[in-house]
């Protein structure tokens, strides 16, 4: 399918690491930096999304002529981009995260830019477009005559799709659907003079599908899923999966894309906006936005949890690398195998049983039990060997390819957060006996047993060891 999205751009920068120590100038934390990610946001991100689900997609934008369009340009890799005159400075927004956790965010070069030029090719790809998505993010594209007469004209043939900005214009009458989130629903309502209750979605959204003219209204509402309105229907409420978020960010750029595709290929809007809220959960459970971005400042290693950072992750936060190689393999149409466990004093019963593992799939996350996890589990004088060391023994073995540290009893959030496809336990016990089957089944996933090794135990050589010390 041939979309075409209009929109403004931005570059998305990540720096991930993590922070043991205060700073001795301040009370603040002293970030370790283990990579810098970059990605393209607003309107990129929505084509690189689309993009990666293999439809033919043209971006029409405006992109500057500093470093940080460079960056771009190559997060956009596989999108036809067709730009006006250079804008500068490129919009940029870094969140520095330790662990999962977001700490702060800068903003640079944000604020309202001159209305860009346009170019023949710019119109062209909204003419010839199935599909269209606009993601307008108050940066000025939307507010180009030229390209406003193009949508209007394009909407009387194709879906339209248009995802609002409060800084942006509004969208152009007649289109399929616009789709602001219930915040920005409820702050156009009440600058047009309503004074709708803090959960009033509908009161605004029959106010905004009226002001905008358009066929229809999808407020998106977080965890509580969308409602979607049009002339003489009644409100359509559309639940969101039931899923484990730990960003948010992009989950309004999925549910545009999808909602543009779906409605192309001809569903209609209740099907369309039911489709495109169950693609925005499984974006968000997938990692999100987050999951899509490059390394461009790491070790030239595999992608793998970077051992400065397991002083963190021993207090049971996961490290994103794990999600963002499974994400990775699955939109190669890999498998994606996990297991887990303390791993305290490697023996070949770990090595076989590892080994049977990473031959079902493509990749092989170890969900690896921190330090005080496996206190808890195993007594005061376990683990003999620390977590630092146990996460580098692992990685040693060629046939693991990540390890996630979870500070739970349990690895059901590793899991989630993960969600491989197959998850591998050793046992005598059958798949259906393991207490994370229905969660793995939750997602698709299988759970798969293979057998323990007879006289090959932590406990084992740990007291064989005892009577040589």
């Amino acid at each position: 399918m041939r979309i075409t999205v209009v929109g403004d751009v931005l570059l998305d920068v990540d720096i991930n690491g993590a922070a043991t120590r205060l700073s001795p100038d301040a009370p603040v934390p002293v970030v370790d930096v283990a990579d810098v990610r970059r990605r393209a946001g607003g309107a990129g991100l929505v084509a690189t999304v689309l993009a990666q689900d293999g439809h033919d997609v043209a971006l029409v934008t405006a992109v500057s002529d500093d470093d940080g369009a460079s960056h771009l340009r190559r997060a956009l890799a596989g999108v036809s981009v067709l730009a006006g005159a250079p804008l500068a400075p490129t919009p940029t927004k870094t969140r520095v995260r330790i662990g999962t956790h977001p700490m702060v965010r800068f903003d640079e070069g944000c604020a309202p830019a001159p209305v860009p030029s346009t170019t023949r090719e710019m119109i062209t790809a909204i003419a010839s477009a199935d599909a269209i998505v606009v993601a307008d993010y108050g940066r000025g594209i939307t507010a180009n005559t030229d390209i406003r007469a193009a949508l209007s004209d394009a909407a009387h043939r194709v879906p339209v799709v248009w995802d609002p900005h409060p800084a942006g214009s509004e969208p152009v009458e007649g289109i399929a659907v616009v789709t602001p989130n219930l915040a920005e629903a409820l702050a156009s309502a009440k600058a047009g003079g309503l004074e709708p209750s803090r959960t009033g979605a509908e009161e605004a959204g029959r106010y905004l599908l009226k002001k905008w003219g358009s066929a229809a209204v999808l407020v998106t509402r977080g965890e509580d899923g969308a409602l979607l309105l049009s002339a003489g229907e009644p409100a359509h409420g559309i639940p969101a999966p039931k899923t484990t978020v730990s960003d948010p960010c992009g989950a309004g750029d999925r549910l545009a894309g999808s909602l543009a595709v779906h409605l192309g290929l001809g569903l209609d809007l209740a099907q369309a906006s039911t489709r495109a809220v169950e693609d925005a959960s499984a974006f968000l459970a997938a990692g999100g936005a987050a999951a899509l971005a490059v390394a461009t400042e790491a070790p030239e290693t595999s992608p793998v949890v970077e051992l400065k950072g397991l002083e963190l992750v021993d207090t049971g936060d996961l490290h994103p690398d794990g999600a963002q190689l499974a994400h990775a393999v699955r939109a190669r149409g890999g498998t994606v195998v996990a297991t887990g466990g303390c791993f305290d004093l490697l023996h070949a019963g770990h090595a076989r049983t590892l080994a049977a593992a990473r031959s079902m799939g493509d990749c092989l996350i170890v969900c690896l039990n921190s330090d005080e996890s496996v206190r808890r589990l195993k007594g005061a004088r376990r683990p003999i060997v620390s977590v630092e060391d146990r996460a580098e023994l692992l990685l040693a073995l060629e046939c693991v390819d990540a390890v996630v540290v979870f500070g739970e009893d349990t690895p059901e959030a590793c899991l989630t957060h993960i969600q491989p496809d197959i998850w591998v336990k050793g046992g005598d016990y059958t798949p259906e006996e393991l207490p994370e089957a229905r969660l793995v089944a939750g997602w698709g996933g299988r759970c798969v047993t293979v057998p323990f090794h007879p006289a090959r135990s932590t406990s084992g050589l740990a007291a064989a060891l005892a009577k040589v010390s």
